[in-house]
């Protein structure tokens, strides 16, 4: 039996005339900034999608249906919410079979997105190894999902909380192609850079959508993840978010922080350090990221259809 699917009219129109479409993740909403924030900037990202070209669809899980573009009521109501849920792609077959409601994650989205055939996804940040993961095993669905679904990927790297080095190095082991845009390194979210060079550079948007097409043309089955930096102007310098995120990790040692909830505490404690800068600079690497998204996707359209394809 197939996965039930209710699309908005503009993303079905869209699919249907073969223009660029963005997949966006729900879980920024409901678990991310606090409400009215949440929902502004959830309309912002969808804006700076459209900005880029493309149409925008953000994906949830409503009534046991995946819902693929969300109206301004569907935000709202997400935003205003307390509770949803976040899915992972574990947990969909189960939510889906509940009837319940969900806010996807970036693994959930991109099963989402295959199935809705959506070919880019954009998300501020993706998830990666996790420092101590040699005696946790902490490693984000995120990269697992990444070998296993063809959807391009826009981002501004992984979050500084992560084992960076390890990150990229689980991703050449499992073959994703990682390349920056207009970019020589590695970002890490709301850092410009994340210490690590990049293991490729493009400055070209149509030898982006050439070089996503080969990826898949090649036979494989996972996806292509290009990175954005923040804008310098609106990024927090690294050298501080090291001191808090080392300040919080024993912090969260002394107090027996561990599993899913560790991120949380030190983002928190991130934010905390940085004087609520660093949520102001999440809000601006999800629209900056989604813009990049937007003219990506369209420049990728556009070669399909100067392809013949």
């Amino acid at each position: 039996m197939p996965v039930p699917l209710r699309f908005t009219g503009e993303v079905a129109d869209a699919l249907h005339e073969r223009r660029p479409v963005v997949a966006l993740e729900s879980n920024v909403i409901t678990h991310g900034l606090p409400y009215p924030d949440n929902a502004a900037t959830a309309r912002k990202v969808e804006q700076a999608v459209r900005a880029g070209g493309a149409v925008p669809a953000t994906i949830a899980v409503e009534d046991g249906v995946i819902v693929v573009g969300m109206t301004d009521d569907d935000i709202e109501r997400f935003a205003s919410t307390p509770g949803i849920p976040k899915v992972s792609s574990r947990d969909l077959p189960v939510v889906l079979a509940q009837g319940r409601r969900g806010a996807l994650t970036v693994a959930s989205s991109l099963v989402a997105a295959e199935l809705a055939g959506i070919t880019f996804f954009s998300s501020a940040g993706i998830g990666g190894v996790h420092r101590g993961a040699e005696r946790s095993m902490d490693i984000s669905s995120d990269l697992i999902q990444f070998t296993r679904s063809p959807v391009a990927v826009v981002c501004a790297g992984a979050k500084k909380i992560l084992d960076l080095g390890l990150t990229l190095e689980y991703l050449e082991t499992q073959c994703v192609p990682v390349v920056s845009y207009r970019s020589d390194d590695f970002p890490a979210f709301y850092c410009t850079s994340s210490g690590y060079r990049s293991p490729m550079r493009l400055d070209d948007d149509e030898t982006i959508a050439r070089a996503v097409e080969n990826h898949w043309a090649l036979g494989n089955r996972s996806s292509f993840l290009i990175t954005t930096p923040v804008r310098e102007d609106e990024a927090i310098d690294a050298d501080e978010v090291d001191a808090a995120i080392a300040g919080a990790i024993a912090a969260a040692e002394r107090d027996g922080v561990r599993g899913q909830a560790i991120t949380k505490y030190l983002m928190r404690a991130v934010d905390a350090a940085t004087g609520g800068r660093s949520a102001q600079a999440n809000m601006a690497v999800l629209i900056s990221t989604a813009e990049v998204g937007g003219r990506l996707a369209a420049a990728h359209a556009r070669h399909l259809r100067e392809a013949g394809r």
